[in-house]
């Protein structure tokens, strides 16, 4: 009897430990399945946050372009960085004139040569020079000089031509000048800004009489975005500017093969 009731209580104690050890795994378990859904879940919201900040176009933790260019304007000082600016300005104004003015300029002189050579067959020097008054462009006015010495000769059609196509080429780079001096000019006017911001964090150095971060972040803020204004507007300009160029260089080809290929006709037609 003593036995079997021995062994009744072992198999309890072994029954109710076992209840308890599984008991407690499944606490745990559940624990950190609980655990991991918290963090399941943070992750979705902030994933949701942020989809939901960039769909409406907010940047976080920054600002848009304009007021973040604003700011750094007013950061690097109103009177060094609006000299910039303005060079900046009148340099892209300069330039929009230019275009304007060159694609204007720019014709199709192969047109323009056949309806000159046309109009000489059938109605002759005064015909042609009607066709060059109603085309714009330079090579249509170097034409119309060299069609109204016609009379005079060859000679004096070819330097009629050649002086003309001369005063014409220095009308195409009119203004150039003035973007070549921005150019040079903005990048300076940055490095003075430089040259003054340093001067002013050694003077607070010099007055504080300690190294302090806060005394020569003002003088080297302004030294950086003066400096980094000047060189933006320089490339800007540049790019601009090497583009007139090859603009003008094309223009003035077309203007000197038009005016040989004018006097070949003018030759044949003279001889007749």
């Amino acid at each position: 009897m003593k036995k079997l009731l021995t062994i009744v209580s072992m198999a309890g104690l072994l029954t109710f430990g076992t209840a308890n050890l599984y008991a407690q795994e499944a606490d745990s378990t559940n624990a950190a399945q609980t655990e991991q859904t918290t963090d399941e879940a943070a992750a979705v919201e902030a994933t949701t946050t942020d989809a939901v900040a960039a769909e409406e176009g907010e940047d976080l933790g920054g600002q848009p372009m304009h007021q973040a260019l604003k700011q750094k304007f007013i950061e690097g000082g109103v009177g060094w960085m609006s000299p910039i600016l303005l060079c900046l300005i009148l340099g892209l104004a300069i330039v929009i004139e230019r275009v304007i003015y060159l694609n204007l300029a720019t014709v199709n002189t192969k047109k323009l040569l056949e309806k000159v050579e046309e109009a000489l067959k059938n109605g002759g020097v005064e015909a042609a020079k009607e066709v060059c008054r109603n085309t714009r462009g330079p090579v249509a006015s170097i034409f119309y000089q060299g069609l109204d010495r016609a009379g005079e000769g060859l000679d004096v059609v070819e330097k009629s031509v050649a002086s003309y196509g001369s005063v014409q080429a220095g009308m195409l780079e009119n203004g150039m000048s003035w973007i070549s001096l921005f150019i040079a000019l903005s990048p300076m006017l940055g490095f003075m800004g430089t040259v003054v911001g340093m001067i002013a964090s050694f003077d607070s150095i010099e007055a504080a009489g300690d190294i302090a971060p806060s005394l020569v972040a003002g003088g080297m803020k302004i030294a950086l975005l003066t400096t980094v204004a000047g060189l933006i507007a320089a490339v800007i300009l540049q790019l601009f500017y090497n583009y007139l160029l090859a603009k003008i260089d094309s223009i003035v080809i077309s203007m000197e093969d038009a005016s040989i290929s004018l006097v070949d006709i003018l030759t044949k037609y003279l001889k007749k």
